[in-house]
């Protein structure tokens, strides 16, 4: 696949923390089944996308172990392990699924502790690249925030993580947690559509800390078809050799150095699109257009 390695090699790389990754990942919540819960609609077909990603270079997977619950990190083990020495898998905790699929807390430290566990055992490695602190709430931080904070703390001291995250937060949580302890990515939601992590964005850029957006297509149906049928997209498209899709991600890239993507899919037709957006080189037409204007 060198048409997918060349254009995946010109988006270039980003620390995440102390591991150095293209900046082209693979997000594997979509693995699941509807509503990220259940086991997949192809299981062959789910560990052909996770070996397809591999082969084309992606060195960080995304993954937790409430998706499904555990199926997705199963789907990794079997398609992937023994993993290869330079991927970094990346998980998050703080939440687990109810009998009826619901998505619920599972914040306390200890519970923390013990998602980290479920995350390790179901993957089968010793040590996770990075663990993300999903919050649930978006209520503002306080003593309990703290508590979490010094729970994932003690988990990388105690080798079972390289690397401390945050999930679902606003600036000042990511300004509480320096004060704390090193953070080597922020995953909130971000796209050409809704943006309202900006300046949590900033934030990270200007420290050096790499910004992962998640549903970077769209997480919202709206957004996700404004995404998909917008016009402006099509032209830009047609202008400069790509999709719709391929011009959403290719904004990202273009906007910070720090932006690592993580787009899910469950087929390789769609894995391929995803990787080829590295490959577009906005001009300053689009550029403009698309940082002033939206999709």
């Amino acid at each position: 696949m060198p048409d997918l390695v060349s254009g995946f090699e010109e988006a270039g790389t980003f620390a995440l923390g102390r591991r150095e990754v293209h900046r082209i990942g693979y997000g594997a919540m979509q693995l699941a089944g509807d509503g990220v819960f259940g086991p997949p609609r192809d299981h062959d077909e789910a560990l052909a996308v996770l070996r397809m990603a591999i082969a084309s270079g992606i060195d960080h997977i995304d993954t937790a172990h409430y998706y499904g619950p555990g199926t997705v990190n199963e789907l990794i083990r079997e398609a992937l392990h023994p993993y290869p020495a330079n991927l970094v898998i990346v998980s998050k905790v703080a939440a687990r699924r109810g009998d009826d699929g619901a998505v619920l807390p599972y914040d306390e430290p200890d519970q923390l502790l013990l998602g980290i566990e479920e995350n390790l055992e179901a993957l089968n490695i010793e040590r996770l690249g990075a663990v993300n602190l999903r919050i649930m709430d978006r209520a503002a931080p306080d003593a309990r925030f703290d508590a979490q904070l010094t729970a994932l703390i003690r988990a990388r001291e105690a080798g079972l993580i390289d690397g401390i995250g945050l999930s679902n937060i606003s600036r000042e949580h990511l300004l509480r947690a320096l004060d704390r302890t090193p953070i080597v990515c922020v995953q909130n939601l971000f796209n050409i559509v809704e943006r309202g992590s900006a300046d949590v964005l900033a934030e990270t850029a200007s420290r050096g800390i790499a910004f992962v957006p998640f549903c970077p297509l769209g997480m919202s149906r709206t957004a996700r078809r404004q995404i998909l049928t917008s016009p402006r997209l099509t032209e830009i498209g047609q202008r400069l050799g790509g999709t719709p899709i391929q011009i959403a991600l290719a904004w990202l890239l273009d906007l910070s150095p720090n932006i690592l993507l993580i787009p899910g899919t469950r087929t390789r037709a769609h894995l391929a699109e995803n990787i080829r957006s590295g490959g577009i080189t906005l001009d300053e037409q689009a550029r403009r257009e698309l940082t002033s204007h939206s999709a």
